[in-house]
């Protein structure tokens, strides 16, 4: 028994110090991933540039927003980003957020971890996958995590509680996942066996609304991501 226990330690051991013998040698010899989104010509001698969203839509007018030092702060430098402010004729609003990583997979985390800290609350029981169906520049099916939220907020001087709808996605050069765990494994997949570290980019949609409207905020938040994603998104490529 003692030298069956020896021997599966011994196998153990091996595959660990294979595994990382191969992640080290794949880290070494890997070249940084093509960006799926569109973006400015990097600064020089950097990564850093401007993901472009697309300032005009249909019944919306945009301005740009500047990313919050916070963030900038605790993310790698060559992280780049694009961020606007969507507003519709009626006033309803949708911040649209693309973070864009460099050459550290530090830039991207679980988009869960930033809406806690800012005192939303996820109701895992409704949220979910869904599709969203885009027919530009082909027709194709998004994959994009749903999260509702919840908080207490000021509305007149009165604390009411508010309902939070936030659409995120992930997309490299030729794949999009609403997976964190997907695009793990995809990254670890094509370090080793491609020596590409993939440049993912996290892109996010987010609104607000009271209770009971949900499904009507996200009717309209699609109609948006319909309008403006194939303006900035460069997967799936145009069919020839």
């Amino acid at each position: 028994m003692n030298r069956l226990k020896s021997l599966v330690f011994i196998v153990v051991l091996v595959m660990i110090g294979a595994t990382a013998g191969m992640l080290a040698h794949a880290k070494s010899n890997q070249h940084l991933g093509l960006a799926g989104v569109k973006t400015t010509s990097p600064s020089a001698g950097t990564l850093n540039c401007v993901v472009l969203l697309p300032a005009e839509v249909p019944a919306f007018h945009s301005v740009p927003v500047t990313t919050a030092e916070i963030v900038t702060n605790m993310l790698p430098r060559d992280t780049s980003y694009g961020q606007r402010l969507y507003t519709g004729d009626d006033g309803f609003q949708m911040l649209a957020n693309v973070v864009l990583m460099g050459s550290s997979r530090e830039s991207i985390h679980k988009p869960q971890i930033c809406l806690t800290a800012q005192g939303w609350n996820i109701d895992d029981e409704a949220s979910s996958v869904k599709t969203i169906h885009l027919d530009k520049p082909a027709p194709y099916d998004l994959p994009v995590m749903r999260l509702i939220t919840t908080r207490q907020g000021q509305l007149h001087g009165q604390t009411v509680s508010q309902r939070g709808l936030y659409v995120y996605w992930f997309v490299d050069a030729d794949r999009c996942t609403a997976s964190h765990a997907r695009r793990m494994l995809w990254t670890v997949h094509d370090m080793v066996f491609r020596s590409v570290l993939d440049r993912w980019a996290y892109v996010s949609f987010f609104a607000v609304c009271p209770p009971g409207q949900e499904e009507a905020t996200f009717d309209r938040m699609k109609k948006l991501i319909v309008a403006s994603v194939p303006e900035f998104q460069l997967v799936p490529l145009a069919a020839k």
